[in-house]
């Protein structure tokens, strides 16, 4: 039942990283005034520390061992690329241009973080 419980709350922050993020990314292309809100700052730190946290007690409470399942290993470099990307995206990139593709580049990598979690296969198609 936890663990149930666990991934409900893991698959919710899911959504809701991936919408925050892209609302976030709009936000700072069209340099719309709520970028500079508290909550553009806050929030995101808190689902996505929810959603790690949930990820690391769904592995516990299935004895799953990054080091020996590839495809988690997979995601967990993958979810680093997409911090970066991200963090390139909305803030540390120096051009417009950058920022557009690290955004893009940002969204393809979670399409495949969320591929590997679906098919638990590093390269998910294959």
């Amino acid at each position: 039942m936890a663990y149930l419980i666990l991934k409900f709350i893991h698959v919710s922050c899911v959504v809701t990283t991936i919408s925050l993020f892209l609302t976030r990314w709009y936000w700072v292309r069209h340099d719309h005034p709520l970028r500079h809100s508290l909550w553009f700052r806050r929030v995101p730190h808190f689902v996505d520390t929810t959603l790690l946290a949930s990820a690391l007690g769904m592995a516990w409470l299935a004895g799953i061992n990054p080091l020996e399942q590839h495809w988690l290993g997979a995601k967990i470099l993958a979810l680093l690329a997409y911090i970066v990307l991200g963090s390139i995206a909305l803030k540390r990139g120096r051009t417009p241009a950058i920022r557009r593709a690290a955004g893009w580049a940002a969204v393809a990598t979670f399409v495949y973080i969320v591929s590997v979690a679906l098919t638990k296969s590093p390269l998910p198609g294959f």
